[in-house]
């Protein structure tokens, strides 16, 4: 089980704003988790990724029934910023205009890769080199990872 098939109803309401970006709480015996997620249509059915790491963190299986709920993602990026990632842009208006101007998915795909992170001062750090990056102009995903310093 990687994705979760939405009913069609429930699908196209949340589509109606025009965004694909969900936050999903779900829920299976006592334990919940909460992700961003997007509405897919994959094989005739919406769907969204439902990850390995999400599905262990509630200890379910491929045939497990887990409550799932949908609500409209309401942040700027379709994912939650870390801070210390929101704190290096804010403190560098030029990185943070070209992070402005990428796409939205190269944007998600940067504060996921410092996101996964676990330690404080390494987040620092990939921030920090992905600003300078960014302040050098390169607009490349692969490129704004790698430390030039």
């Amino acid at each position: 089980m990687h994705s979760l098939i939405i009913p069609d109803d429930l699908a196209v309401s949340m589509l109606d704003g025009g965004k694909k970006r969900v936050v999903v709480h779900g829920r299976y015996q006592e334990k919940e988790v909460e992700f961003h997620a997007a509405l897919q249509r994959i094989k005739g059915s919406y769907r969204i990724m439902f990850s390995k790491k999400h599905q262990k963190s509630l200890g379910v299986g491929p045939t497990d029934p887990v409550e799932i709920r949908l609500s409209p993602d309401t942040s700027k990026y379709g994912v939650e910023v870390p801070e210390e990632f929101q704190a290096v842009l804010d403190s560098d208006p030029v990185a943070y205009a070209q992070f402005e101007s990428l796409s939205d998915g190269l944007k998600r795909s940067l504060i996921y890769y410092v996101k996964r992170f676990k330690n404080s001062q390494t987040r620092i750090d990939k921030s920090l080199v992905i600003a300078n990056n960014l302040a050098l102009g390169i607009s490349n995903g692969k490129e704004l990872v790698v430390d030039r310093r």
